[in-house]
């Protein structure tokens, strides 16, 4: 398995299971513990996917200066009794949107983490869900660096494209993740995006032919150059879903968010 290090020496961890579509895992030996980024799972690379395969990179390695707090561990409600019986009613930012991916069909998630990974570690794995994790040492660059580190890990036979979401929107719903995925089925448009009002949410589907731009891309612009440069209206779909627009990035936009989906409402997707 050396080579397969060479091909992605950050690789920190893997998921506990295979999902039906994802082919040929490779389970770490060690467990994910808060000391996993020195133990570097040597067998935890996916050597290829079945065809048509769509795995998520989360962007979770930012330092959240203008938060104050470490944003993939803040919860996404307000404090509760625990009930077992009810595990999204004590989900943080990062288990949330693991979640939301999962229950939309999505087999494959990696996690790139960077700013205090110990602590995103420790805590992600409480939840007792399945995800690989990456790291970006290089994370105070950008967060085009962030989605490079991401790629380099599922960029493999039998992709066609990457959903991209960011620690910063949580409460985006698994129905507008499937309308992305189900636009992208039937347009095969190269970006795939939530709209509303002109407002462009996430998550952001990549088709992997763009891939390559994104590496060549400018790392003081970022990739928004890229997608803005192959957006279309194919793959624009129409959603009524808050979540999908609400970038947290400050406390008072958390204590918002709080509040606003305490009791979210259903999400509307239209299909014109």
């Amino acid at each position: 398995m050396a080579a397969a290090l060479r091909t992605c020496p950050e690789l920190i961890g893997c998921p506990r299971h295979a999902g039906p579509r994802v082919a040929h895992v490779h389970l770490c030996a060690a467990a994910l513990t808060t000391n996993v980024a020195i133990n570097v799972g040597h067998e935890g690379i996916l050597a290829s996917y079945d065809p048509g395969v769509i795995p998520a990179i989360v962007l979770a390695a930012g330092k959240s200066s203008r938060m104050g707090r470490l944003k993939p561990n803040l919860p996404v409600s307000q404090a509760t009794p625990r009930n077992p019986g009810n595990p999204e009613k004590h989900d943080t930012f990062l288990t949330r949107i693991v979640r939301t991916l999962g229950d939309a069909g999505i087999d494959d998630v990696v996690i790139v983490v960077g700013h205090e990974m110990e602590a995103v570690l420790g805590s992600f794995v409480e939840s007792g869900l399945s995800a690989r994790f990456v790291e970006n040492a290089d994370y105070e660059s950008g967060q085009l660096s962030s989605l490079l580190a991401g790629l380099r890990v599922v960029d493999r036979p039998g992709v066609v494209a990457t959903l991209v979401a960011l620690v910063d929107a949580p409460f985006v719903s698994s129905a507008t993740v499937r309308a992305v995925i189900e636009r992208y089925h039937q347009t095969h448009a190269l970006i795939v995006r939530p709209t509303r009002g002109g407002r462009h949410g996430h998550p952001l589907l990549v088709d992997r032919a763009l891939f390559d731009r994104l590496r060549h891309a400018d790392p003081g612009e970022g990739a928004k150059p890229v997608v803005r440069a192959h957006a279309t209206p194919d793959g624009e779909v129409e959603v009524d879903d808050e979540g999908a627009f609400c970038d947290i990035d400050t406390p008072e936009e958390y204590e918002r968010a709080l509040r606003v989906f305490e009791h979210p409402a259903r999400v509307v997707v239209n299909d014109d």
